[in-house]
């Protein structure tokens, strides 16, 4: 265990030392833009006569200016060119709606230029048969369940990404198995003229069999199944979306749940602190409000820039008691690329929740969601408050794409990049010392190495070797 700890410690030093070598290093998302040495307009400005959208057949031209942080009219000095362009591309590329974004310079005249934006749009409509694990990951189901089948949800689902041209998804779920989940949501997020704020609307109703009720003192969900459904949820929810620039938004969101569990769950027997109450179904108002800071050369998968959110959030309209609860929190992902496709990064995150009296049903922190430790998966920590530190060193070892073997003008060709990587990570997790488990109030380190597979519609797996403090090792795979 001494031998890991130093291993992670040295990682996260090597890590370190390479980022602050790095503070100067920039990598071109685009080609350079070449203007003769003789042209006038080199010892000042160009102005832009107009900008020009080609390839975009469903989404709407002004959706695509919008991402842009200079318009026709305006002047761009010549030192300041290549890395607008790059932002530009950048921004457009991480609406998620293209394959391809090129951006090309024309010139008109000595002092005057013509914009031209070349786009190629992904397939936006996903109606598709669903065939789903209900566990927490896909080395859960096939590790801890062995792949049964009897654990799996089914049925369809229909996606539209790009429902009117307006970047806003409509999502539709129809799902049966093990648990039942029908349920829609459709996102505006420019729906004034200005294109600067929009609206979200959602609702569903699901049921389950099984209900997660306590975890153990050695940091594993306990469950408590029936045959028939033991827990019933109906929801609806409302937000308001506002973003007045490229890089920033803020998101409210209102959210209202009604959620019925199976009496037997608050005996002694299994937990009477599920909702520090005495009623089996309770009433959920959810206020949310976050800002997020997006800045990286893919969002989906980045490589270089920095993302960051903070989210603060109230649960119902007391302050103690019952499912009452505020939390803040935070996360701030910073990126950095060197030369010969080295690249790493560092994740920070936290969360602190109050009243520290938090009943069940509020407690999850490490384990869910991004909240994880690698090398953590089969297990959970719950608590009212939590930190995680994630580094990850990687090398780009190689981009290939192999052309379809029918003619397609949507996927010409199947892209794969693969990377090779080693990580280490480290958190901390605390509870109150009557919920305490192995896991809680104590230093936390993993590490380990893998392979991350990116390939279309930045669809991503993740094969990844790694450790922990506990002594084990384990192999898993994750797709995002």
């Amino acid at each position: 265990m001494n031998i890991l700890k130093k291993i992670g410690c040295g990682i996260l030093s090597f890590l370190f030392a390479l980022n602050a070598a790095a503070q100067n290093v920039e990598v071109a998302l685009s080609a350079s833009i070449d203007l003769p040495i003789d042209n006038p307009a080199n010892k000042g400005k160009l102005q832009i006569h107009e900008i020009i959208i080609k390839g975009n057949k469903k989404t709407k031209g002004y959706i695509i200016l919008r991402e842009m942080q200079f318009k026709a009219g305006d002047s761009i000095s010549i030192s300041a060119l290549n890395k607008s362009f790059q932002l530009a591309r950048q921004q457009i590329y991480n609406t998620t709606l293209f394959h391809e974004v090129a951006i090309e310079l024309a010139m008109i005249s000595a002092f005057q230029i013509n914009i031209i934006v070349t786009v190629k749009e992904r397939w936006y409509i996903f109606p598709a048969p669903q065939f789903q694990p209900v566990d927490r990951s896909l080395n859960e189901w096939l590790v801890k369940y062995k792949g049964d089948l009897s654990r799996v949800n089914y049925g369809a689902k229909f996606e539209h990404n790009n429902f009117s041209g307006r970047k806003d998804p409509l999502q539709i779920y129809l799902l049966n198995g093990y648990t039942k989940n029908l349920s829609f949501s459709y996102l505006q997020p420019y729906s004034n003229n200005a294109l600067n704020q929009g609206f979200g609307i959602g609702g569903g109703f699901s049921e389950n069999r099984e209900v997660a009720y306590k975890t153990s003192s050695d940091n594993k969900i306990l469950f408590y199944t029936k045959n028939n459904f033991v827990k019933k949820n109906a929801f609806g929810n409302v937000s308001f979306r506002l973003q007045k620039g490229i890089l920033n938004r803020h998101l409210f969101n209102l959210t209202y749940s009604r959620i019925t569990i199976s009496d037997s769950i608050l005996s002694s027997l299994f937990n009477p602190n599920y909702f520090n109450t005495n009623s089996n179904t309770s009433g959920l108002i959810d206020f949310n409000y976050t800002y997020q800071y997006t800045n990286v050369n893919n969002a989906a998968y980045a490589l270089k820039g920095v993302t960051s959110y903070v989210t603060v959030s109230k649960r119902g309209v007391g302050f103690t008691g019952g499912t009452n609860r505020f939390y803040v929190e935070a996360t701030y992902n910073k990126f950095w690329a060197y030369a010969h496709n080295w690249y790493t990064s560092l994740q920070v995150m936290g969360n602190i929740k109050l009243p520290f009296e938090q009943p069940y049903f509020n407690q999850k922190a490490i384990g869910y969601g991004n909240s994880n430790l690698r090398g953590l998966e089969y297990y959970v920590i719950d608590g009212v408050a939590f930190g995680i530190l994630k580094s990850t060193l990687k090398k780009k070892l190689f981009s290939v794409k192999i052309p379809m073997p029918f003619t397609s003008s949507i996927i010409p060709s199947l892209p794969f990049s693969i990377f090779a990587k080693t990580y280490a990570d480290i958190g901390y997790c605390y509870n109150k010392k009557k919920y305490d488990t192995n896991l809680n109030n104590r230093f936390l380190y993993t590490g380990g190495f893998g392979i991350d597979i990116l390939t279309l519609y930045d669809i991503c797996l993740k094969i990844e070797y790694s450790f922990n403090q506990l002594g084990q090792h384990s192999l898993f795979f994750e797709t995002r």
